[in-house]
């Protein structure tokens, strides 16, 4: 632990980014009971599931700036939950809509525009796809597979660090870590382009659930957990953000990235209390939907 060589600025600081991960927690859990008595059991797990990501992260970034030799555990159990909250927040917007039956229903004849982010935002040309039960079953997939794949993935990249054969931001082409980070991006890409392909289609009829800003900090975990945390540890790589002993450069970019991520989840995890607790309309029943529809087909 560094926590021993520490001045008096530092103490404080450690102290009140701890705090802010305790309070973090104490939401959440009083959030979680609020759910737990209020939402339907249909919905419930998977909006607690969601809710949690934020907490999660700051809690495993506060572990591993009290200990830093826990860095690489912390940062791989925060990326394992966040692969399953992907899947669950697509579920949660198919659960939003009535379930898959109601979704098929309402977008019978609808089409699923694929030229979205991260993936096919320029590829204009693509195609729309009808949307069907099996285009839902693909775009489950899509998430699924990241849920799966990104522990058994991170399982290995543990059992080849411990060997040795494995350094985290070593990206030469004979090295491991390269590849694994390389298929890891391959999957995170495909699992975020699913919920995006998702989002583009139901957002205008889940706005009275105030979709919009769940997806937003949904996107703003998404860039700071990765993306950040990314960016940081490279220049902290490429010695751009100097060394401070007894701390070396990787170190020190790890410290500034934990610390950057505990304030963010913090305030993250106040604002989506207020997103996920305002009580929501329901969407209009499917029947008058349908004699809507029926009636402008009626009129001349």
């Amino acid at each position: 632990s560094l926590s021993a060589g520490l001045d008096l600025p530092g103490r404080f600081l450690f102290a009140t980014l701890t705090l802010m991960t305790l309070i973090a927690i104490l939401v959440f859990i009083e959030e979680a009971v609020y759910i737990y008595r209020k939402i339907p059991s249909s919905k419930r797990s998977i909006i607690i599931w969601i809710n949690a990501a934020a907490p999660v992260i700051s809690t495993t970034s506060c572990i591993g700036m009290w200990i830093p030799r826990s860095t690489m555990f912390t940062d791989f159990t925060a990326g394992i939950f966040f692969a399953i909250v992907i899947h669950k927040f697509l579920m949660m917007m198919i659960k939003e809509c009535g379930g898959q039956k109601l979704l098929l229903r309402r977008f019978e004849n609808g089409r699923f525009t694929i030229s979205t982010g991260p993936c096919c935002c320029c590829c204009l040309c693509l195609p729309r796809v009808p949307i069907t039960r099996q285009t839902l079953f693909w775009l489950k997939v899509g998430t699924f597979q990241f849920a799966v794949f990104r522990p058994v993935l991170i399982f290995l990249s543990i059992v080849l660090w411990s060997n040795g054969n494995y350094v985290l931001y070593n990206l030469s082409p004979k090295e491991p870590a390269l590849w694994i980070n390389i298929f890891m991006g391959v999957l995170t890409l495909t699992a975020l382009w699913a919920v995006g392909i998702m989002f583009r289609k139901v957002r205008t009829l889940l706005t009275c659930k105030n979709i919009i800003p769940k997806f937003a900090l949904y996107q703003f975990i998404v860039i700071l957990n990765h993306l950040q945390t990314t960016i940081i540890n490279m220049l902290a790589t490429q010695k751009i953000i100097a060394c401070a002993p007894p701390l070396s450069s990787t170190a020190r970019g790890s410290y500034i990235a934990q610390q950057l991520l505990i304030m963010e989840m913090f305030l993250i995890t106040v604002i989506s209390r207020v997103v996920y607790r305002r009580k929501y309309h329901d969407l209009e029943p499917l029947e008058r939907v349908d004699e809507e529809a029926g009636d402008k087909k009626q009129t001349p």
